[in-house]
């Protein structure tokens, strides 16, 4: 019943690797479009913009942001209960860190070769554009954890894997990733620490993944 989770610098093919591992394992996928239907469920239907447009005020932490963090978290510990996941970014690796049955890779690469497949992907002619994007999209993900947390967006210390896509291609940073959670020992029951029980969001998980009952 392990669980992948992963983290990635923005513009480092993250996206496409944890597709990879998933498909490859037989995982589910769980990424922010999963996130936001569950979260929708909830009530937190501007869920996404509020994650992503928002960064600049995660210092102030209000209520709609603090109920926004306490169903990532229990959302977290229902993906890892259910097990068989790839759960992909929204600082899971922070709430899921040092648990049994779960792999914490970090997918990164040098900043400028991340701007040169964004200007790739994008069809941006200005290099300054694809610049901007990129400090931008690191800019949300550390500010995230930085704020709720109090861990530092560019410490490996948290991760059991770190891949740098530079040099090490989707497919093979995939197929690592695979051999590293095949091998993992599955959870005891008494050591698994997987949060308590939680009927509700674990019934929303499972209904979301198609594996209800």
């Amino acid at each position: 019943m392990a669980v992948v989770t992963i983290s990635r610098e923005y513009g480092s093919v993250g996206s496409e690797v944890a597709r990879n591992v998933a498909e490859l394992l037989g995982y589910h996928l769980i990424d922010k479009s999963t996130i936001g239907r569950i979260l929708a469920g909830y009530g937190l239907i501007d869920f996404d913009s509020t994650y992503e447009v928002e960064a600049g005020i995660w210092s102030a932490f209000d209520s709609k942001l603090r109920t926004i963090v306490s169903m990532l978290e229990r959302l977290s510990y229902a993906v890892a209960r259910h097990g068989h996941s790839v759960l992909l970014g929204r600082g899971a690796y922070a709430t899921l860190g040092g648990m049994e049955g779960v792999l914490n890779v970090r997918i990164r690469a040098p900043c400028e070769w991340r701007v040169s497949r964004i200007m790739e992907e994008r069809g941006f002619s200005d290099r300054s554009l694809a610049e901007s994007a990129v400090r931008e999209g690191d800019k949300v993900r550390s500010s995230f954890l930085s704020s709720v947390y109090g861990i530092r967006w560019d410490s490996m210390e948290k991760f059991d894997l770190v891949i740098d896509t530079s040099k090490i291609g989707p497919a093979l940073a995939a197929s690592w990733i695979v051999a590293a959670a095949s091998a993992l020992p599955e959870p005891r029951a008494e050591g698994a620490k997987l949060g308590e029980a939680d009927s509700v969001i674990d019934e929303a998980v499972a209904t979301e993944l198609g594996c209800k009952g």
